[in-house]
Formats: structure tokens, C-alpha cells, sequence
């Protein structure tokens, strides 16, 4: 590897990045004066930067390294999971978006109270929290592998440096600042994935025709998969055109539309037309934003071949390795500022949002009294909590295996019992509180007692099933009854 002093000014490349967007997002404090500024941006941002927030909130370093890792040691086909993230957001915007738009939300469990009562907001709101701080934790780590590459330093120490960088500029300036900051680094890793693709490309003899002479005969452009039966071994597979549409439907669905960490960003629109209009924008930016890193990876493969010489041990590393020792001084480091760029906004986002939950599902409700201001002043306490809780969790990641594959699973294991009771919310009358309950942990069970033979990709459809039907089987046996708003939710 190049000595760090040799490459001074890439080094000054990523410090004036993480200068810079620490003190442009800090700049909005001025603008948070009340819980609704602090958590929704004051439901006055524009479609287009909540449709690139969007992006930037479903997106992280597990993104940018581990999506290339995936194309360099198989192929194309993990873009099938792209196809059922599109029906997911049809899902959304017709069951979900008129339920969110119907008087002012904060946070997406909110519709759980409305619906159920206050033990399920309490319940989905708890399994939120839970599901943020362990798959951020993941992502967290992800960001230690990045900065160990340019710099050296052990996992704790860039770990903390990331956390405390994002922790200040969310504390400060809340949603606004979060939304405004994802427009600009999603531009910049974007653009940073473009211009280090054509310049893998460069470095490459012959160019595009020899990666397609190379790539080609070993199926790395391979992209549909379309094998189907319902032995165990089709739904032990993570990546296959049914696996994909209808588990990432699945994903999708729980993710955008139960998920406080992305519900957030459609509630922060002016109103649900545009909110619906940033869904489905951030889709076609998703599919090629996924495009290109599977592309990237192919250009990785194809060039390790050529030198015929070993790929790093750990395939997350490849890309950053690459980055670093190959692209021109300053540039390099503009690739790699973009790849923090990724891991900035995803964590600005889980700050925010677990900060949100945490006071409006369970704080607020306790002691309703409370002046504004003070609640302001708790929110930005409680983000400061949270960067401590996430950058433990980051440690304990370490051990959790390959980044990508680790925070997907991680989230669906709690994704399918929170998106089986939102079905089960706003499609039926029936089910009450403690009816609700029962399909959520029988949802959670499910997934637990299933995980170990099925693929990721369906933890979430096979933990949604059981909990709207256990949810629905119980209602005759509970007899509960949900509250009197719960006709005005399902309509």
C-alpha cells in the first residue's frame, strides 16, 4: 500500500469533505425552532431532495463496497432484488401514503395508536429502534474498513471519527439538515462511482470490448434468474428473479412504509402527491445507482485477472484497495471522500430517526406538558444517545460477517412481524390491540425458527405471513377491540 505521506493531497481531499459537509449541515441550526423542524424539516422540502434523501437513506458504505463484492465474486443478478423494491413502492403509495397523509404525523408508529392503541405503537415502535441500532451498527462498521485503507487506523478509532463528525451536524441542525446534506453526498458518491468507473475502465487494455471478451463467457453480466420450485434448496437461494420481485416487495414495503428511518422522509413532503412523486423517483436513481456498482465490480474482476495477481482476502476491500492504490493522487482521494459521503448520510438519517421515535412514541406521550422548547432541546439530546449506542454497536459488529448480506438479513429478521402488522392495520377491521401483539411475536418466531433454511430475501414475506394471520386467528379468540379511530384508519 502507499505510504500515507505519499499521498498528502488526497488526504486533503477527504479532510476538506468532512470539513466542509459538517459545517454546512451545522449551518441549519438557525432553522430548528420547534419538533416539527427538528424531525419533519418543517414539511417545506422540495420533492426532488427528499427523492435523493431517499436514496441516500437506503444506501450506505455497505452500498458502495459491498454491492461491487457481489458482482466480483458472482454477477448481475442481485439487480432482480431492484424489480420487487419498484412493486413495494406501488404497495406504499396506494395502502400506505393516504393513512400517513390523513392529519399531521411524526413518526410512522403513530398510525399503530390510531389503529390499535398505544401498547402496538409502544410494541412497533420498540422493534423499530431495535431493528435501526443493529443494522446501522453494521453500516457503521462498514465505514472503519474504508478509513483503515487510506489511513491505517485501527476499527475503533474510525469508527468514532465518522460518528462524532455526523453526530454534530444532525445535533444542530435536525431533519433540514440531514435532507439537504444527503443531496449532497449522494451527488458526490455518485459522481465519485462514475468517475472512478471510467477510470478503472482506462486502466484496463482494450477497454470496454475486453472486459466484454473477459466478462462475458464467465456469465458476470448474468442477470435474470428465473429457476422456480418449491424444493428448499430454491428458497435457500438469495438471488433469483421470484426471490427478488416478491422479496424485495416484501423488503421494500416493510423498509419504506413501516420503517421510521425512511417513513420519515415521505411525512417531511408538502403533501402526499408529492410524497408519492419522491417514492417513485428514487427508484429509477436506486436501479442505477445498483447498476453501476455491479458494473464496477466487474471491472475489478476483469482487472485482477489481467495481473493475475490475488483479489484482497476480504472482498468488501477491493474497491477502496483499488481506489487508493491506482487512481491519480487527488482523485483517490475524492473517491474515497465519496464513499464516507454514503456512510454520512445513512447515519445522519438512523440519528435522526431513532432520535424521533424515541421522543415522539415514547417520551412525549409521558409527559404531554413538556413546552416545546424543551422537547427540542430533549430531541437533540437523544440523537447524542443514540451516536453513542450505534458506535458500540459498530464494535460488536466486527464479528458479524460479510457487511452487505449482514445488514439486509439483520433487518429482515424484524422487518416481516413489523410490516405483518401494518397489513394487518390498514386491510382489516377485526384484530384488536393484544390480537396484534400475538401476530407480531408469532411474526417474529416464524422468521427466528425459519432463518436458518431460507435465503434473507424472504425473512421478510415469511415473517409478515405469520403475523397477519396468527393477528387475524387470535382476534377470534382475544376479544379485544381496537379504538373507535380504527374505522377512520381503514377506510
Amino acid at each position: 500500500m502507499i505510504h500515507v505521506s505519499m499521498r498528502v493531497a488526497d488526504l486533503a481531499v477527504i479532510a476538506a469533505y468532512l470539513l466542509f459537509i459538517t459545517w454546512f449541515g451545522a449551518r441549519f441550526k438557525e432553522s430548528q425552532k420547534s419538533l416539527r423542524d427538528y424531525f419533519l424539516a418543517g414539511r417545506g422540502a422540495p420533492w426532488w431532495a427528499i427523492a435523493f434523501s431517499i436514496v441516500s437513506a437506503e444506501t450506505s458504505t455497505l452500498t458502495v463496497i459491498g454491492t461491487p463484492a457481489l458482482s466480483f465474486a458472482g454477477n448481475f443478478r442481485f439487480l432482480q432484488l431492484i424489480l420487487g423494491y419498484l412493486l413495494g413502492r406501488i404497495v406504499i403509495s396506494i395502502l400506505f401514503l393516504p393513512q400517513y397523509f390523513r392529519g399531521e404525523m411524526y413518526t410512522a408508529y403513530e398510525l399503530m395508536q390510531r389503529r390499535f392503541g398505544s401498547h402496538v405503537r409502544k410494541f412497533t415502535a420498540g422493534t423499530f429502534l431495535l431493528l435501526r441500532a443493529l443494522a446501522e451498527g453494521v453500516r457503521v462498521f462498514a465505514v472503519s474498513i474504508v478509513i483503515s485503507v487510506v489511513l491505517g487506523t485501527g476499527e475503533v478509532a474510525s469508527i468514532a471519527l465518522i460518528v462524532c463528525l455526523t453526530l454534530f451536524y444532525t445535533f444542530e441542525g435536525g431533519m433540514t439538515a440531514v435532507i439537504w446534506t444527503d443531496v449532497v453526498q449522494m451527488i458526490l458518491y455518485v459522481g465519485g462511482a462514475l468517475l472512478s468507473f471510467f477510470l478503472m475502465l482506462s486502466l484496463i487494455p482494450g477497454g470496454w470490448p475486453h472486459v466484454l471478451a473477459i466478462a462475458g463467457p464467465a456469465h458476470k453480466f448474468r442477470f435474470f434468474d428465473f429457476r422456480f420450485s418449491l424444493s428448499s434448496a430454491f428458497f435457500q437461494r438469495n438471488y433469483s428473479f421470484w426471490a427478488g420481485l416478491i422479496g424485495g416487495c416484501f423488503l421494500t414495503t416493510a423498509s419504506h412504509g413501516t420503517e421510521q428511518l425512511l417513513v420519515q422522509r415521505l411525512l417531511s413532503a408538502k403533501n402526499e402527491r408529492e410524497s408519492r412523486l419522491a417514492l417513485f423517483s428514487s427508484w429509477i436513481v436506486i436501479f442505477f445507482q445498483f447498476a453501476l456498482f455491479l458494473a464496477i465490480g466487474v471491472l475489478l474482476y476483469v482487472h485482477y485477472l489481467d495481473i493475475a495477481r490475488p483479489a484482497p482476502a476480504i472482498p468488501e476491500r477491493t474497491y477502496p484497495e483499488f481506489v487508493w492504490n491506482n487512481l491519480p493522487v487527488g482523485l483517490a482521494g475524492l473517491v474515497i471522500a465519496a464513499i464516507l459521503a454514503a456512510a454520512m448520510s445513512n447515519l445522519s438519517a438512523a440519528l435522526n430517526a431513532l432520535a424521533s421515535t424515541s421522543v415522539m412514541d415514547f417520551l412525549k406521550p409521558l409527559w404531554p406538558a413538556y413546552p416545546e422548547a424543551r422537547y427540542l432541546q430533549i430531541a437533540r439530546w437523544a440523537t447524542v444517545v443514540w451516536g453513542v449506542i450505534l458506535f458500540a454497536v459498530g464494535l460488536i459488529a466486527r464479528h458479524w460477517g460479510r457487511v452487505l448480506e449482514a445488514g439486509l438479513s439483520i433487518a429482515s429478521i424484524l422487518y416481516g412481524a413489523l410490516l405483518g402488522v401494518f397489513l394487518l392495520g390498514v386491510l382489516t377491521r377485526r384484530p384488536g390491540e393484544w390480537s396484534a401483539i400475538a401476530g407480531m411475536s408469532a411474526g417474529f418466531a416464524a422468521t427466528l425458527l425459519f432463518r436458518s433454511h431460507v435465503a434473507y430475501t424472504w425473512y421478510v414475506l415469511t415473517g409478515s405471513v405469520a403475523t397477519f394471520v396468527v393477528g387475524y386467528a387470535a382476534s377470534f379468540l382475544i376479544p379485544d377491540r381496537a379504538p373507535v379511530e380504527h374505522a377512520r384508519a381503514v377506510r
